[in-house]
């Protein structure tokens, strides 16, 4: 039976090592941290159990949704039947991107022609340049070194149309702005998500803190498929001059394959110069910063379970009253993308720009008193989705006879996203268990 290190207790090493045991392989999987779950977990603050990000995901995820159900937690967690995006303005503007009973891509024609946040001729101009961006061929590597905001602009679109329009997507899911962002990476999120199959881009979230979604059943799932699983065990080192092994403080752990699911810039600190890969273009890869604020407000103040902002600095904005046994609209979490600004400011700091800004957006918070408020950051959330990073982004395999890659940074064809992740902890496992002899498992897996 071959023995597979899995290094990394992220979504993406939570997948290859179930995958890699389903398959009949001997798995042990190495994590640095107390917990599993990697970059989504909750923690306890203020008596609230609190996401250190607002992450979500589409029906179009079909590698997440299906980890969901292998690890039996599909209830919780709620999918939108239909994409509804009410978009909010100071001043009581409500304008909704949602989907229509019409065939894609036509689904979203109304919305657009009907999104009075933008002028009328903006909204048609927005409609035949989705067409072309449907169109685009984003396989082409001059797609990928151009900015999506350079290509906007080349399609005739105004800077207001891509602050209030573009960006709205393009900066929740890339985690810049278009003005940074790839085009290719951005007609990736377009395509799949709003321009493909009409359900794709229906918006799901969990009903629970992450914890209790990923990390607590993944650790569960984990030991009924016979995973060998080890927190606190950060790996030193990946061995190569006798056989393939992992270091650990006081132990070295010999493996047939070695799948490398550490975030990107450890993962170059971790590579033998004989994997072949490029160390340094991977810690060119970057980081871009997520920042999320947790207010719990006094009585009801967002009558929606999640609406987006323009000409504010709130971005999305979600009802987490649910997952803290609150009265529905007291828990808002506000998810802050692209948040290099941000990063660094005191939680007072934060409390004078957003306060404001929430009164502005939601006349209903004023005068609701703030019961709590939190700030949580993520400094490394995800890699930075710029132009050229196509290139930096190797696949699961390696030089190396035996040692695997894996995570969201890979070149999974997705941005940096839970699908992602998952669907690379996939890919390397297939390959590894094609490698170490069970071909037939890996192409069923």
């Amino acid at each position: 039976m071959p023995h597979v290190a899995v290094v990394g207790g992220g979504l993406a090493g939570i997948r290859a090592a179930l995958t890699c045991a389903d398959a009949g392989a001997r798995v042990t999987l190495l994590e640095a941290r107390p917990r599993l779950g990697g970059a989504t977990y909750s923690t306890r603050l203020g008596g609230l159990d609190v996401d250190n990000g607002q992450h979500v995901f589409l029906r179009c995820c079909d590698a997440y949704r299906a980890l969901l159900a292998r690890l039996d937690v599909e209830d919780r967690v709620f999918l939108q039947p239909r994409l509804d995006v009410p978009v909010l303005a100071p001043g009581g503007r409500v304008h909704r991107l949602r989907r229509h009973r019409l065939p894609a891509p036509a689904h979203l024609l109304p919305s657009v022609l009907g999104f009075g946040h933008l002028p009328l001729g903006a909204r048609l101009h927005a409609a035949l340049t989705a067409g072309r961006l449907k169109a685009l061929d984003r396989s082409d590597p001059r797609s990928d070194e151009t900015s999506f905001a350079a290509w906007l602009t080349r399609q005739g679109e105004s800077a207001l149309a891509i602050e209030r329009f573009w960006d709205l997507l393009v900066v929740a899911t890339l985690n810049v702005s278009s003005e940074r962002a790839s085009l290719a990476q951005a007609a990736m999120v377009y395509q799949t998500g709003l321009l493909g199959d009409a359900p794709a881009a229906d918006i799901g979230w969990s009903r629970v803190p992450l914890s209790q979604l990923h990390g607590e059943p993944a650790a569960v799932a984990l030991e009924k498929a016979g995973v060998r699983t080890l927190v606190r065990a950060a790996v030193r080192a990946i061995e190569t001059e006798e056989d393939l092994a992992v270091r650990i403080d006081g132990e070295r752990l010999a493996a047939d394959a070695v799948i490398l699911a550490a975030p990107h810039e450890a993962a170059a600190d971790l590579l033998p110069r004989a994997a072949g890969v490029d160390r340094g273009g991977l810690r060119a890869l970057g980081r871009s910063p997520i920042v999320n604020l947790h207010v719990v407000f006094g009585r009801p103040v967002l009558d929606m379970p999640l609406a987006a902002g323009i000409d504010t600095p709130l971005q999305w904005m979600f009802d987490r009253s649910e997952s803290a046994g609150l009265e529905p609209g007291r828990y808002v979490v506000v998810s802050l993308s692209a948040a290099d600004r941000w990063v660094g400011c005191s939680r007072e700091a934060l409390r004078r720009v957003f306060l404001p800004a929430f009164e502005a957006l939601l006349p209903t918070s004023c005068g609701a008193g703030v019961e709590s408020f939190h700030v949580t950051c993520e400094r490394a959330a995800t890699f930075a989705a710029v132009p050229g990073t196509g290139r930096l982004r190797p696949g699961p395999r390696t030089a190396l006879p035996g040692l695997f890659l894996a995570g969201a940074w890979t070149d999974t064809g997705w941005p940096a996203t839970m699908e992602g992740a998952v669907r690379s902890g996939a890919a390397a496992a297939r390959a590894a268990l094609s490698d170490a002899g069970l071909r037939a498992l890996a192409e069923a897996a």
